[in-house]
């Protein structure tokens, strides 16, 4: 696939990007990357394999920059990302990609995208964008989840609250290291160091910088969040276990008299007057039932029942 940024994305040929100054997009397979390297003259070597990817970077040599793309799936962020690889001067830029998601964006751009100034900046400013196109709403469903976890807590609810809260702070940190090297990425390109971009253009990549740190700022805030459900369901999780221990002491300090008694009168000594009395056993069940009583009214006035 190539194309032409013209007011919109042209499909053209190979031989046509080569013809005049208008910039270029290439979206090639490892194959046919590997076939026609030599035409586009980057001076450059992308022989590793797409499954070296690990992140999203970018590179400046001495007369191109390369990079990769490691875009974790929105819609299951813990599954392996969508890899690519890239290479651009100040001609144009090639992809180099087996997954196919570079040439869903390119080919998104070309049917949604027309261009008043076309140039290769502002092509790679709505590319980058896409990558993160409906975030905002993505950290907008976390942080309404978020409340919707607090709201259990806080009321009780709490059955498989902590399995839940694990896997969204886990997605909430990987869309955060994916914002750090976005942001690194863009401020690469804004520096600008090999001049393969009109100093004029350069405020794309600060307009996409300035993107980034409002999705970087809303992940971070959306990690103490959750780090602050978390504190909040242990000690939920200790008083719970306060109570407990508190009806357990209840119980424990009401029968320990009645133990005493049971002690006391399990003896049976010979010469116990209370073993002879008519009026001994219910004697003692009566005492035993205003001990109950009394220490039930007595931890009911403390406030421990």
């Amino acid at each position: 696939m190539y194309y032409l940024i013209r007011s919109v994305l042209t499909p053209c040929s190979l031989e046509d990007c080569h013809k005049d100054a208008t910039p270029y997009v290439a979206v090639l397979t490892p194959e046919l990357w590997q076939q026609n390297k030599a035409v586009f003259d980057m001076g450059i070597d992308l022989e590793q394999g797409l499954t070296e990817v690990h992140n999203t970077k970018v590179e400046e040599n001495y007369d191109s920059l390369t990079g990769t793309f490691s875009i974790p799936d929105r819609a299951d962020i813990g599954a392996e990302p969508r890899k690519f690889a890239f290479a651009l001067d100040e001609r144009g830029i090639v992809f180099i990609d087996k997954s196919g998601m570079a040439s869903e964006i390119v080919q998104r751009i070309g049917s949604s995208r027309r261009w008043r100034l076309p140039s290769l900046e502002r092509f790679l400013y709505d590319f980058l964008v896409q990558l993160i196109r409906g975030d905002q709403n993505l950290l907008a469903r976390y942080e309404k989840e978020l409340e919707t976890l607090e709201f259990a807590v806080l009321h009780g609810e709490d059955d498989d609250v902590m399995t839940r809260l694990h896997e969204l702070r886990g997605d909430i940190s990987d869309l955060r290291t994916h914002y750090e090297q976005l942001l690194d990425f863009g401020q690469t390109l804004e520096e600008n160091e090999n001049n393969f971009f009109s100093q004029e253009n350069v405020r794309y990549f600060r307009l996409f910088n300035n993107k980034i740190m409002r999705l970087l700022d809303a992940s971070a805030a959306l990690r103490d969040y959750s780090i602050q459900l978390r504190d909040l369901y242990q000690s939920q999780l200790d008083v719970k276990q306060n109570r407990i221990m508190t009806v357990l002491t209840v119980v424990t300090t009401i029968f320990l008299p009645l133990t005493l008694i049971a002690g006391w009168y399990g003896m049976n000594f010979r010469y116990m007057p209370e073993l002879e009395s008519p009026l001994g056993y219910p004697v003692v069940i009566a005492v035993s039932v205003l001990i109950v009583v009394g220490s039930l009214i007595f931890f009911k006035k403390k406030k421990l029942l």
